[in-house]
């Protein structure tokens, strides 16, 4: 009777075994991004664009349109789905944002990731209308999908962007107070224009979405390229803060509600070099023979000095010609 006791016990023990193996497998990998925490945490996300004409003063696009920010996407989810990521291809959704702007894309498939558990919540704010402005969002984020991924168009642009790849906002069975973070600008490696107004110019084939630098890519063409800088500054900066959240406030914040005075970042000017173009061929030599003539050579300036950058050369040269070269006057 007791073996027969002993023997049911250690089969439910298996069973319980098993049955804890399958719940883990139909889980999946948490990658590290599991959180403990007892319950759902409220943040305000605050994005602030520094796009300025002191900051970024080539090519800064003053009209057709001038510098902007597109509305912003955001996705609460867990480590089993990402947005966007560094060094990978980006999906049709994410070359559909970064191209034009289009989010129908990004939203299906935020909402067939939800079916599958992956995504929390997606949240939205308008665009802003120049290049320095802020908005804002509240974000509720439960432990079961604890990470944030953002992206924000840079407008005009070719495919360019900037964006937060699954920050972690919970630490173990703790949820962060507060987080700032610089951004930089982000190549989507779908279309291969150099400039904020290039035309359309599709990447065949694709490249993996990349990070720009003052000196990547490595052209005098390209906008950012600012090869006396050792990095860019920061385009743009997001800040997140949590916020207490009593049980009787129900109603969510509103977009660009923002939760304290918030004053703009003051960086340094960004020198702008001017930039000529190569010396023409040497005009015709000029005078009488008699004497010896002048013959004259020009260049033309690319782009102006700004921000105490290297001032323009000469444009244009002399020289007395030499008897061969000589064209005497009718």
């Amino acid at each position: 009777m007791m073996s027969s006791k002993l023997l049911s016990c250690g089969w439910l023990q298996q069973l319980l075994v098993v049955l804890l193996k399958l719940t883990l497998s139909f889980a999946g990998p948490t990658n590290g991004t599991e959180c403990t925490a007892r319950g759902p945490a409220s943040y305000i996300l605050v994005f602030t664009g520094h796009w300025s004409p002191q900051t970024f003063p080539k090519q800064y696009p003053l009209f057709r349109p001038p510098a902007q920010w597109s509305k912003l996407i955001a996705i609460t989810h867990n480590g089993q789905h990402r947005l966007f990521q560094e060094g990978a291809l980006a999906s049709i959704g994410v070359q559909n944002f970064a191209e034009v702007g289009v989010t129908v894309e990004l939203v299906k498939g935020a909402k067939d990731a939800r079916k599958r558990r992956e995504v929390g919540a997606m949240y939205r704010t308008a665009g802003i209308p120049t290049g320095i402005g802020h908005s804002s969002t509240e974000l509720l984020l439960q432990p079961r999908s604890p990470l944030l991924s953002l992206m924000v168009k840079v407008i005009p642009s070719p495919d360019w962007f900037v964006g937060v790849d699954s920050l972690n906002l919970c630490e173990g069975g703790q949820w962060k107070q507060e987080m700032t973070l610089d951004l930089q600008p982000l190549d989507s490696g779908t279309d291969s224009g150099f400039t904020f107004s290039s035309p359309n110019y599709p990447t065949v084939p694709q490249e993996t979405i990349t990070r720009i630098t003052s000196q990547m890519p490595n052209h005098p063409a390209n906008s950012f390229f600012y090869p006396r800088l050792t990095e860019l500054p920061p385009i743009a900066s997001i800040r997140l803060t949590r916020q207490s959240r009593s049980s009787a406030r129900q109603t969510p914040m509103s977009n660009h509600i923002l939760p304290h005075p918030i004053h703009p970042q003051r960086f340094s000017e960004t020198p702008l070099d001017c930039e000529v173009s190569m010396w023409s061929s040497w005009g015709l030599c000029l005078g009488p023979c008699s004497r010896g003539g002048v013959r004259h050579r020009t260049r033309y300036i690319l782009l102006r000095p700004a921000n105490a950058g290297t001032p323009c050369p000469e444009l244009e040269e002399q020289t007395e010609c030499t008897p061969h070269n000589c064209l005497k006057r009718q």
